[in-house]
């Protein structure tokens, strides 16, 4: 089975270290998943306020998530916790109450930073609240890539041998996880 899977990339930085990271999934990700960008950059502010009324950018993320059989997050790590841009876009997606985009979809989480614990501490706050938007995660394996200086090029080639092996592993490992999930959720009346 193939599948397109939305990706939200939370380092808005035209340079950041998670959007190369990004490429480079894309260009290591196995021809059964189809990975595109699920743009966050211009959502306002989430308020309950657009609850009645989502404005265009809040249409067109809940429209992209639809859009797509699973999800996978690409995420820094500010301040030990996510940035405020993605958890703003999860609460977009996740709204108005009883319209939660994410429910049911399958997620994976993954990201870069130059420290040796690199986004540990923010990946399990996501990971708490993916479970909250009622999003199932891979628990396994886990991806807190380490990054050094050239560790990724700026067009997504993945310099260290055993850096891309385990990224097209945890592709992998990520496309058989969305096939159990998708399975599952057909033989559920």
């Amino acid at each position: 089975m193939s599948y397109k899977v939305g990706v939200f990339v939370g380092g808005l930085s035209k340079d950041s270290i998670n959007r190369k990271l990004a490429k480079a999934l894309y260009k290591l990700a196995p021809g059964t998943l189809e990975l595109v960008e699920i743009p966050i950059r211009d959502l306002p502010l989430y308020n309950r306020d657009y609850d009645a009324d989502y404005p265009p950018e809040g249409r067109a993320l809940k429209d992209a998530i639809a859009g797509v059989d699973a999800l996978m997050f690409v995420t820094p790590e500010y301040n030990r916790s996510i940035p405020g841009a993605l958890k703003n876009a999860i609460d977009w997606g996740s709204r108005p109450w009883g319209q939660n985009s994410f429910a049911k979809k399958p997620s994976a989480v993954i990201g870069t930073s130059p420290g040796q614990i690199s986004t540990a501490v923010a990946q399990q706050h996501l990971r708490s609240i993916l479970s909250f938007v009622n999003s199932p995660e891979i628990a396994q394996p886990e991806a807190y890539i380490h990054f050094t200086e050239g560790l990724i090029t700026d067009d997504g080639d993945v310099t260290v041998a055993s850096t891309e092996e385990f990224l097209r592993n945890w592709l992998n490992e990520f496309h058989i996880f969305i096939t159990k999930v998708v399975g599952a959720q057909k033989i559920v009346p």
